[in-house]
């Protein structure tokens, strides 16, 4: 396996992070994650305190290796950090500004704590703020976006900057994707849009169909789905036919559904993403992707997705060392 920096602090044997998707991610989903070597990662937006313990109990009956959890930090609630962060090895964050004081309360309960950051300044006032790790994003990332740069030069940028082990992501999907940010320094890929189109996934499955057969162009950056976001539109990167299906859609409404941890309608642009219990017009729901979906052609187990990512990126790495020693 792959080992980094990233791998022995965590603990995992592979230097990837399944990036947290609310409901997308499945127990089974950060079992089968755990069970190959990678980290799995729960989401808790829009959750309350009292959800948090059923939830991890589900997960942490399944999983075999190290889990992590994620808030997002308009629904950023100390209650949950303090259940969760005690059962967890990282707990991250995402979507707002560095807070030293949820820092704090991370590292009092024994977990690690991870900022997914947008740029050079925010990377720098995460680590003054006490991260033990940071997940670097680029706009090619599906989903809710915080920042406003391209990976590679962002990457560049702060591994030049900090010190503290760093996670690429945004856009990454293959074993060669995987090889290409640990040769650029990288101690790890976090992955999303590629663990939508698993077996395990909790994603509808006209969602994950949508992702194989999808190209790098197919994505685009929208404030459109932005319904129930507590601020209000701010851009995401999602597939195109989802836009304009919902635009042409007739009525206010689009089916039904789980959002944020509540069954409900779901409103026409609703920023939840359809899952597998959900009904409706599933076109017009938020199918967030990056363009990472070019390079998805089929759905398939996520431990051999995993087994197969870090075989071939070490195979990779393995090939260009032979053939430039120096």
């Amino acid at each position: 396996m792959l080992e980094t920096a990233f791998t022995r602090l965590v603990g995992c044997a592979a230097p990837i992070q399944v990036a947290p998707m609310g409901a997308i991610s499945t127990p089974s989903l950060i079992a089968a994650a755990s069970r190959a070597g990678a980290l799995g990662m729960v989401g808790t937006a829009g959750m309350r305190a009292e959800q948090i313990t059923p939830m991890l109990d589900a997960v942490l009956a399944v999983a075999r290796g190290p889990v992590g959890a994620n808030m997002l930090m308009p629904f950023a609630d100390e209650a949950v950090i303090e259940i969760t962060a005690p059962r967890v090895r990282v707990f991250d964050f995402y979507h707002g500004a560095p807070d030293p004081s949820l820092v704090a309360i991370v590292h009092r309960a024994g977990a690690l704590a991870s900022w997914q950051v947008g740029s050079v300044e925010e990377a720098k006032a995460a680590v003054d703020a006490g991260c033990d790790l940071l997940a670097v994003r680029g706009v090619e990332g599906g989903g809710r976006m915080h920042g406003n740069q391209p990976l590679w030069p962002l990457l560049n940028a702060v591994l030049d900057a900090v010190t503290v082990p760093v996670l690429a992501a945004g856009g990454l999907a293959t074993a060669r994707d995987l090889a290409a940010v640990l040769a650029a320094g990288a101690d790890g890929a976090r992955m999303g849009t590629r663990f939508v189109a698993t077996d395990e996934s909790g994603a509808h499955p006209l969602y994950k169909q949508a992702i194989v057969a999808a190209t790098a162009a197919d994505t685009e950056l929208v404030t459109d789905f932005s319904v129930f976001w507590p601020n209000g539109p701010e851009p995401h990167r999602v597939l195109r036919t989802a836009v304009e299906r919902a635009r042409s859609l007739p009525g206010d409404v689009v089916g039904e559904g789980t959002a944020f941890g509540q069954r409900r309608p779901i409103p026409k642009f609703a920023a939840a993403p359809p899952t597998v219990d959900s009904t409706g017009t599933i076109e017009a729901f938020a199918l967030y992707a990056g363009v990472s979906a070019g390079t998805i052609d089929r759905i398939e187990p996520a431990a051999d997705l995993i087994d197969r990512l870090v075989a071939d990126a070490e195979r990779l790495l393995q090939h260009r060392r032979a053939a430039d020693p120096a």
